[in-house]
């Protein structure tokens, strides 16, 4: 009998010693410097419009002290010149307007066709390297007003025959995949005919037709201006057709208060000069 009230009174110990190393263990984790670190909190950048924890887009942005800003290399926008610094409109003018919201600007090069998914899910604050504004976009983004005129053109050896787009419904006609080249295909009767080449950025659609891999490209005046002709890599390679007219905006995620913002400095820098002398620096139009 007394065996046996031993043991029931040891089992009754084991069991509370257990609880209470669960009790104590619960929610924290021993570090190799003996302190405690705690369950990381979810993170607070706020997707697609809404606010998180009460925070904005504007104020998440501040609190962290950067802007992400996602970017493909595309002269005359976003590159690295002769001198290896890394430069263009779209960089310069990121700077200026980061400097005013009191951040660090910090540079990402992402892949196009998967700009809007990097945007939402909060891997870069902005995309802002010549994004063509379209309805699609502006449903699914908060864009900015217009700050730059754009087009889609067509580029092509300085060699070959060209009349209007029926010339090229039949051929191979690469654009930047994602990109309002792409569209502008897709969209035209004639070069939706033709073979169509995707590429993952606008200077390997150059690179396709200088090689004669490719019969032509569709993409953005402003590169084909900077890249294309005398005195450039792409000295054979013309402009051969203009289409559409476009505007380039700056995106920001869907309901963002960042984007009144960037608008605001925009009309500042407008009204300073600042943004004509960048304009005229790197060849540009400003939208007006």
């Amino acid at each position: 009998m007394k065996k046996r009230l031993m043991a029931l009174a040891l089992a009754l110990c084991v069991c509370l010693a257990l609880a209470a190393c669960s009790n104590g263990s619960q929610g924290t984790a021993n570090t190799p410097d003996g302190g405690e670190a705690s369950t990381p909190p979810a993170s607070t950048t706020p997707a697609a419009g809404e606010e998180t924890g009460g925070e904005s887009d504007l104020a998440y942005i501040q609190d962290k002290g950067n802007m992400i800003i996602g970017y493909t290399v595309y002269e005359p926008m976003n590159y690295t010149d002769e001198n290896g610094e890394f430069t263009g409109f779209d960089t310069e003018l990121a700077k200026a307007v980061c400097e005013k919201l009191g951040v660090e600007p910090q540079f990402q090069e992402i892949v196009w066709e998967t700009k809007e998914v990097e945007l939402s899910a909060g891997t870069i604050d902005c995309i802002w390297n010549g994004l063509t504004i379209d309805e699609d976009r502006k449903a699914n983004m908060a864009i900015t007003d217009p700050y730059v005129v754009n087009a889609q053109v067509v580029v092509m050896l300085a060699d070959n025959d060209y009349a209007d787009t029926s010339s090229l419904a039949d051929k191979t006609v690469c654009a930047e995949q994602g990109s309002a080249g792409q569209t502008t295909i897709e969209g035209d009767e004639n070069l939706s005919q033709a073979t169509y080449v995707p590429k993952s950025v606008q200077t390997d659609c150059l690179m396709e037709v200088a090689s004669g891999n490719c019969d032509a490209a569709v993409l953005d005046i402003t590169l084909a201006q900077a890249m294309i002709g005398e005195g450039t890599d792409y000295d054979n390679l013309v402009i051969v057709d203009q289409l559409a007219e476009e505007y380039y905006g700056v995106a920001f995620r869907k309901g963002s208060d960042v984007c009144d913002q960037v608008n605001a400095i925009f009309e500042e820098l407008r009204a300073d000069g600042t943004m004509q002398t960048l304009a005229d620096k790197y060849g540009l139009t400003l939208a007006e």
